[in-house]
């Protein structure tokens, strides 16, 4: 048993520095997921998970509400820790008064190709059970979480930001309360999506390292494999949405049709309504400014979409570009989504 626990002391890393005096830690662990074996893509089974624990963690036996973070794919699932101090920030706002102590859970979700979007799909493994019936399990097993959907949050970033909601349009019975943070892939943009990638090179990808040559073919790859996958269609594994013929684009309309239905937010807002507005809280925003207005288009017609459907939630278009004013005591980490989780979640056990 000592052994046990000298092990998954030591796996904390320095972390376990800063609890010795009753500080906040962050814990480093493994988790072999039985949900993404034997994809087609390559993905690795054992996903690593970065858990931030709060001042006084290890000297109490009090139990927590959690907040899972989806950051951004195109960064390290650690990068918040890493490189955006949200160790420190956190620690800030609890000593603040901003948000009562809290863990806060940050998973490597992505693909080797990039986002996985979060779905089941037999090309890149089932990301949506791993969460629910793997991940949230494991942290409610290991530490002492507050485990129910009331004291149980989930907030991400850019794509992070369409996980979260996402699983909490789908899962409001594991997440009530949802903050993301400029979302993408929630609506139409001003473009069509089938006017981004270059259809020549996914026709032709040798393998999938070959659609690393154009960053949007990949980006767009990764949403095929995730919802238009195909296991007999090597080496990319996905149905295209449209195909060159000589000079012409072709369309397939019945693919764009699926595409739609499965990926978009506001696709699947009908189906859907009653568990959105089942949620204690739900907020998403959005940068202005952002280079890419397909971006601020959609999520302008998301929030008339929500209208229409009934649906509580607060949306707000803030004046900058996407990728600033996120993070540091000014960012909107600190000043939005922890005072949001502090306003919905439950921090004390019900009696």
């Amino acid at each position: 048993m000592k052994l046990t626990r000298w092990f998954l002391l030591a796996a904390a890393g320095a972390g376990l520095m800063v609890a010795a005096d009753g500080g906040s830690q962050i814990v480093d662990r493994e988790l072999r997921s039985s949900k993404l074996a034997n994809n087609k893509a390559g993905t690795d089974p054992v996903r690593k998970i970065a858990i931030y624990l709060p001042p006084g963690y290890n000297l109490s036996s009090r139990r927590y509400p959690v907040i899972y973070f989806l950051p951004t794919p195109f960064e390290s699932y650690r990068a918040p820790f890493d490189r955006r101090g949200a160790q420190a920030l956190i620690d800030r706002a609890i000593a603040a008064g901003v948000i009562a102590p809290i863990i806060l859970v940050a998973a490597d979700m992505n693909t080797p190709l990039g986002c996985s979007w979060y779905v089941n799909s037999p090309v890149t493994g089932n990301w949506e059970d791993f969460m629910i019936e793997e991940l949230a399990p494991y942290i409610d097993h290991e530490f002492r979480t507050l485990a129910n959907r009331n004291s149980r949050g989930i907030a991400g970033d850019f794509m992070g930001g369409y996980g979260a909601i996402r699983f909490g349009m789908r899962h409001p019975e594991e997440f009530g309360s949802v903050y993301a943070l400029h979302p993408v892939g929630t609506g139409s943009g001003l473009l069509t999506m089938y006017s981004r990638p270059n259809w020549e090179l996914l026709a032709n990808a040798k393998s999938a390292e070959d659609v690393r040559q154009d960053g949007l073919s990949t980006i767009f790859t990764t949403i095929f494999q995730a919802h238009l996958p195909n296991p007999d269609k090597p080496p990319l594994f996905i149905d295209l949405q449209a195909h060159k013929s000589g000079d012409e684009l072709v369309i397939d309309s019945q693919v764009t049709a699926r595409l739609r239905e499965n990926f978009f937010i506001e696709s699947m807002i009908p189906r859907y309504a009653d568990n959105l507005k089942s949620l204690r809280g739900f907020k998403f925003d959005w940068a202005r400014n952002d280079n890419n207005q397909d971006h601020v288009y959609a999520n302008q017609a998301l929030t008339h979409k929500l209208d229409e459907f009934g649906i509580p939630h607060e949306a707000e278009e803030y004046n900058g570009l996407w990728g600033h004013g996120t993070w540091g005591e000014e960012g909107r980490f600190y000043t939005e989504v922890l005072p949001f989780f502090a306003r919905h979640l439950v921090f004390e056990a019900a009696h």
